[in-house]
């Protein structure tokens, strides 16, 4: 699945492309995606100019003169810049024809991916307006985290990961956040120290800045605008790993699983 730094990666690659331009039409080939494609998308975008384009958690939101398109890559989803006139392929089921002849092409194999609209604020849309402070900013810090984490035995890995604590940290950057902090994932959330949440924060920050650097991680579907994979686990230092040696100390990486996820860590270097 698309994660945090693969979404960013997309947003960046394709902002030049729609930002300032305008949509010349939208063209719905499959509407069946995670949420029905609404009917009268294509009609309200149609001759409108894209003002900006935002991420929010894993959400692209295309702000438009008036209203939003709200998209999700789901699980498999993938944005390419294209030529207009480009014959569609296998899964290619939406297209956001720019008036530049370029094309903004939606392919998602699976369908849990989503493309929807709303005409107010779209941070106040029912799928964003709840969501949890993002990992990159201001309001992600150490003390935040420890408030998050007080009196609580749920497994720091599992608290990371919830979304109603921060958003976008998904199973690889927990993983490999964990190991740069030098905290084991099944440790009780509650009986952290305060440098250890400071470090925890610092690492999380640090690793998707990383990933979103080297474009992402390359991870079965997942290609970056260009069609180009990103080449962030060629740095991964615990996931999918398992008993390779450590690349500090040399002790094999170890798995476990935990909420039906795979969790890698190094048993020497983590605590």
């Amino acid at each position: 699945m698309p994660e945090l730094p693969e979404v960013e990666t997309t947003r960046r690659g394709i902002e030049s492309s729609v930002v300032g331009h305008g949509i010349a039409k939208v063209i719905v080939r499959e509407p069946r995606l995670r949420w029905r494609v609404p009917k009268q998308l294509p009609e309200l975008a149609a001759g409108q100019r894209v003002v900006q384009l935002r991420r929010r958690a894993k959400y692209l939101v295309f702000d438009l003169e008036r209203g939003s398109m709200i998209l999700h890559l789901g699980m498999s989803g993938s944005l390419r810049v294209l030529p207009s006139a480009t014959p569609p392929s296998m899964h290619d089921h939406v297209d956001i024809v720019m008036d530049t002849g370029l094309c903004l092409r939606f392919n998602d194999p699976r369908r849990f991916g989503s493309l929807l609209w709303t005409d107010g604020d779209p941070l106040q849309h029912k799928l964003l307006k709840s969501l949890a402070p993002e990992p990159l900013s201001d309001e992600f810090h150490g003390e935040y985290l420890a408030r998050a984490a007080k009196g609580r035995s749920v497994a720091i890995k599992q608290l990371i990961m919830n979304g109603q604590v921060v958003v976008g940290v998904g199973n690889i950057y927990a993983s490999e956040a964990l190991f740069r902090a030098g905290v084991r994932p099944r440790r009780s959330a509650g009986r952290l120290k305060r440098p250890e949440f400071d470090a925890l924060v610092k690492s999380i920050k640090a690793v998707l800045s990383d990933a979103i650097r080297e474009g992402g991680t390359t991870l079965r579907d997942y290609i970056n605008p260009e069609g180009m994979p990103g080449y962030f686990r060629q740095k991964l230092y615990v996931y999918e790993r398992t008993k390779d040696p450590c690349r500090v100390c040399k002790t094999p990486i170890k798995h476990l699983v935990q909420g039906q996820r795979s969790t890698y860590f190094c048993p020497q270097c983590q605590k």
